[in-house]
């Protein structure tokens, strides 16, 4: 069962708001509870959303050894 909120935001909040909503083609309810949803996960793990190391560990890029990747940094110009 869902729990009506009822939150007060300023006027240009509520324009931003409604803009990055259409942006995602959604409703502005829609975007606010995934937004809500995706901070408290964030804050679940402990971290500020803003956390330059962990954003870049989530790309779940491929990682080595410094020395290995400066090697194959080398080998590919070559």
């Amino acid at each position: 069962m869902s729990q009506r909120l009822q939150v007060l935001v300023p006027a240009e909040l509520d324009a931003r708001l409604r803009k990055a909503a259409e942006r995602s083609r959604m409703s502005k309810g829609q975007w606010v509870r995934r937004a809500i949803e995706e901070s408290l996960v964030r804050n679940a793990k402990g971290r500020a959303p803003s956390d330059p190391l962990a954003r870049l560990s989530e790309l779940k890029a491929p990682t080595a050894d410094i020395e290995q990747m400066l090697a194959e940094i080398e080998a590919g110009r070559s």
